[in-house]
């Protein structure tokens, strides 16, 4: 928001006692994707968890994956007949009026490589699909890109990049310190509230230069 960056739900499911099983957001805006494709990794959030009656400390972790949205033009050949798998479902959110009383949810499955999109914010089955097969194209489209990248960083006996599902990249600490840190470019700060609250742009911008050092071949 103080980018004035523009986000919006196409798909959540919510997990059974509390909180988010998955989500899938759009963000659009300036530079969106150069500025937040630092944030794919596993974060890991370590709090005294309110649904604990003893009060235990707890760990969490939360994979999330920044994918651009790529022209559908892009050279990614898909037989969306036989290489796609089509589910329809009836689309939920958090509270009765997000019910949606058809199945108008899309879930696409590639085949081949087993990538699954999902989207739901459409009333519209026909416009969910739309969106579902944008989605799927750029999720391919980054699954080649990250291919290359491992290629390159094994001829240059490097290791690739951290990637969605990969190691922890950052450390959100409630409990007993209080502190967020990066572990890729060791950014930290002793407040998470504003963090946690969306203030990033030390850790994107200490991200940047680090990965710009990578690809130079410099040091942290």
């Amino acid at each position: 928001e103080r980018r004035r960056f523009k986000a919006e739900i196409l798909e959540r499911s919510d997990a059974e006692e509390a909180g988010i099983r998955n989500a899938t957001i759009v963000v659009r805006g300036e530079y969106a994707f150069g500025y937040l494709k630092g944030e794919t990794g596993n974060h890991r959030l370590i709090r005294i968890s309110p649904f604990d009656s003893a009060g235990r400390r707890h760990t969490s972790f939360a994979a999330v994956d920044v994918t651009p949205e790529v022209d559908e033009n892009v050279a990614i050949e898909i037989d969306w007949d036989r290489d796609v798998r089509l589910d329809t479902y009836r689309a939920s959110g958090a509270g009765g009026q997000h019910v949606n009383k058809t199945d108008s949810a899309v879930r696409l499955t590639h085949l081949a490589t087993g990538v699954v999109v999902q989207c739901q914010n459409e009333r519209s089955q026909h416009k969910n699909k739309a969106t579902a097969k944008k989605m799927l194209l750029a999720k391919l489209y980054q699954v080649e890109q990250e291919k290359r990248e491992s290629e390159l960083a094994a001829r240059r006996g490097s290791k690739s990049k951290i990637g969605f599902g990969g190691e922890t990249i950052r450390n959100y600490v409630l409990h007993p310190e209080q502190f967020v840190k990066d572990a890729r470019t060791g950014h930290k700060v002793g407040n998470p509230q504003p963090v946690l609250d969306g203030d990033l742009d030390g850790f994107i911008e200490s991200y940047l230069r680090w990965s710009l050092g990578r690809e130079d071949g410099g040091a942290n």
